[in-house]
């Protein structure tokens, strides 16, 4: 799809867009939260296998086990993941918001249509990914103060521990943080916006859309703070560092998936977090 298309998209009378709705040509409601839903569980699997065998055993509440804990730190972001799905599987459709895989409006394979935004999508996110630790630099000498000892390398971290978080970058931050943020909280964003616009004929406007975009990154961001806020006392400094530089990556994504697919935005964010492991490998070996 050209890049203006979306923004000119025809929409039926009814306010869902004939080539775009959530019966024609693709699956059922169900049938897409499903497949959202289990697109969404290998990253999860990997948070929870990752906070299994890097917990120390003295870390452990008393009154639960290692395994416990792991598995109960799974509970959260699957009911965050499972809302949005539901919201995703209604809200994008209607809006003209697409993905290969959980809509499957006809009979060609995903990489045929995604094999024309891999080059976008990968270099977006590593571009971004080298932006990021740009302006990370740029802003360490305000925020230095404020960080943990374990963020400015104090602790000497093994290439075991940054290997070992790899899969939780690329399984959870790449596709179930989408899922959460891009396929639902956006998709329902822009939804509740064009309907309150009024303009259910002619599909939402790009400024709707825009803002649905701004606001899923900054809330991408926010939803960063309440982790660092276990190492770090949140001062204002250090809270705008965490909004701004994740806030960032986020429009970048929502704009792949206003323009090209969730797919695309998926693989934006896993390519995003290349240059973060090669720093953080590269700060190991000098440290």
């Amino acid at each position: 799809m050209a890049e203006d298309d979306r923004s000119t998209m025809p929409f039926s009378p009814s306010g869902v867009d004939s080539a775009m709705s959530p019966t024609a040509n693709g699956r059922s409601f169900g049938k897409r939260f499903g497949v959202a839903l289990l697109l969404g569980i290998p990253g999860i699997v990997a948070l929870v296998g990752y906070i299994y065998f890097t917990t120390p055993v003295t870390a452990v509440p008393p009154g639960l086990s290692l395994p416990l804990l792991a598995v109960l730190s799974a509970i959260s972001p699957l009911l965050l993941l499972a809302v949005a799905c539901l919201l995703g599987a209604y809200a994008a459709p209607r809006v003209g918001l697409q993905s290969y895989v959980i809509d499957q409006r006809t009979d060609d394979g995903v990489w045929q249509h995604l094999r024309e935004e891999v080059k976008l999508a990968v270099g977006v996110g590593i571009l971004g990914g080298v932006l990021i630790v740009v302006l990370d630099a740029m802003m360490m000498p305000f925020v230095a103060q404020d960080l943990p000892q374990s963020v400015l390398g104090a602790t000497r971290p093994s290439l075991l521990d940054v290997f070992a978080y790899v899969p939780v970058r690329f399984l959870y931050g790449g596709i179930t943080e989408e899922l959460m943020l891009r396929f639902g909280l956006m998709s329902v964003l822009v939804f509740v916006g064009w309907r309150i616009t009024g303009r259910r004929a002619a599909g939402p406007r790009p400024v709707v859309v825009w803002a649905a975009i701004v606001v899923a990154a900054v809330l991408f961001g926010i939803g960063h703070l309440p982790a660092l806020a276990q190492s770090a006392d949140l001062t204002p400094a250090l809270v705008a560092r965490t909004v701004l530089l994740n806030a960032v990556a986020g429009v970048l994504f929502g704009w792949l998936y206003w323009r090209r697919s969730l797919e695309a935005a998926i693989l934006a964010h896993a390519s995003f977090h290349i240059p973060l492991v090669v720093l953080s490998v590269v700060q190991v070996a000098l440290l």
